[in-house]
């Protein structure tokens, strides 16, 4: 039984509980911020009083990316199929000297 015990590890003692760090998850996922659509590290490190370096850590550690969709979002615009339709004729048989052009 002596031989389960954990050894003393090298490096500075955690300064963080888990209670913070759940606090950050928690954050990310179940919330955004005022005119945003997801946290930056910026402003979650500034809500919740932690380094930027440290939201980051924990984003890595859970492999947290709030900035990628995990699904598809289609237009609500009436004309949605009319444009897509113009858009993909232009590359599927283009003009005689003519260049396709697209700016987001």
């Amino acid at each position: 039984m002596a031989g389960l015990h954990d050894e003393p590890r090298s490096g500075a003692p955690r300064t963080i509980d888990d209670a913070r760090i759940e606090a950050v998850i928690v954050r990310t996922l179940e919330s955004c911020p005022e005119n945003a659509t997801h946290w930056s590290y910026r402003g979650m490190a500034k809500a919740s009083g932690l380094s930027v370096s440290t939201v980051q850590r924990i984003r890595r550690a859970f492999g947290l990316q709030p900035h990628r969709l995990e699904t598809f979002k289609i237009s609500t615009d009436p004309n949605f199929v009319a444009k897509v339709r113009d858009v993909v004729g232009l590359y599927v048989s283009p003009p005689a000297h003519a260049i396709v052009l697209c700016v987001d």
